[in-house]
């Protein structure tokens, strides 16, 4: 059964807002929230468990923006959360 119409995205832009914050946002969120988990915890336990947790991370935030209404919002907030974990890992 296809999809009602009235819940699919209309804009191209909102579509493609939303799905490259998924894959790119969240790939960043995750890849550096376990760059800052090496330098408070020991590298071998986080580097074993990394493998798994990275992608649980990875998948969830992937899924995230599509509960928003807009797509650049949720760019917004990435970029915030990468930024801010950015400056945690090099300071």
């Amino acid at each position: 059964m296809p999809a009602n119409p009235k819940y699919l995205e209309k804009s191209n832009w909102q579509r493609f807002a939303k799905i490259t914050a998924g894959i790119l946002g969240g790939y960043a969120i995750s890849l550096l929230a376990h760059a800052c988990f090496l330098r408070w915890f020991d590298k071998e336990a986080v580097m074993e468990t990394a493998t798994f947790t990275l992608f649980i991370v990875w998948t969830t935030l992937l899924l995230l923006p599509f509960f928003f209404k807009n797509g650049w919002t949720c760019w917004l907030l990435y970029l915030g959360v990468s930024l801010l974990l950015l400056s945690v890992l090099y300071l």
